[in-house]
């Protein structure tokens, strides 16, 4: 019967159905112009926030820097807390700008033969009788391509600061990266902290610049 009934459509009936399918797709295309395209995804990294000027890292270091950070602090802005060209050439006068801090701090360096280096600490740097920190801190250089080294998990030795070194990762009596007192000379040697390879062209180095990051 509904066969038979199909049969005697009139031909009015069957434009008023073409009719409605065109109105159809008119008001399926109309809401596809109207509605808005989704905003493109960002390709790449993102340059942090930053609240001063380095005069160590470019933007492009900023962002390779950035994919390597905890998790946590994924979006935190970046405040210069301290560096030599301001502050002068003191590791008291660092210890003093990282007062009221709780962290985490990515310090950067250049020396004198140009190469860019450094370290992420979990927590702000300051004196202590002991190493302190956790297994989120790693030491990283430009040489010239971003190299990170991560905690092995082998020891425990991230931070040590006192009034003449500050002293970053720790094996067989050596060390990650060490600045003295003056913020003048430094060394960098493999350590089982990390298994890092020298961050500097040599093991010893003399320092150009040194900035401090707080995150936060």
């Amino acid at each position: 019967m509904g066969v038979i009934k199909s049969l005697l459509w009139r031909p009015s009936q069957v434009e008023d159905a073409l009719s409605g399918e065109e109105d159809k797709e008119e008001e399926e295309k109309k809401e596809e112009e109207t509605t808005p395209a989704p905003a493109p995804i960002p390709e790449g990294p993102m340059v942090p926030q930053l609240a001063g000027a380095s005069q160590v890292l470019g933007a492009s270091e900023m962002s390779q820097l950035s994919l390597h950070l905890p998790p946590r602090v994924t979006g935190y802005s970046w405040r210069l807390a301290f560096c030599t060209s301001r502050d002068g050439f003191s590791l008291r006068s660092l210890y003093r700008q990282m007062e009221g801090h709780s962290g985490p701090v990515l310090l950067v360096l250049r020396d004198q033969d140009g190469q860019m280096f450094g370290a992420f600490s979990s927590s702000a740097l300051r004196l202590s009788k002991g190493f302190y920190g956790t297994g989120e801190t790693f030491l990283f250089s430009f040489s010239p391509q971003l190299k990170v080294f991560k905690w092995t998990g082998s020891n425990s030795f991230f931070v040590k600061g006192d009034l003449d070194s500050l002293m970053m990762g720790c094996g067989s009596g050596r060390f990650g990266l060490w600045l003295d007192g003056d913020l003048y000379h430094g060394g960098s040697h493999p350590c089982a902290t990390f298994n890092n390879e020298v961050l500097a062209r040599q093991e010893q180095f003399c320092i150009s610049e040194v900035e401090a990051w707080v995150l936060s």
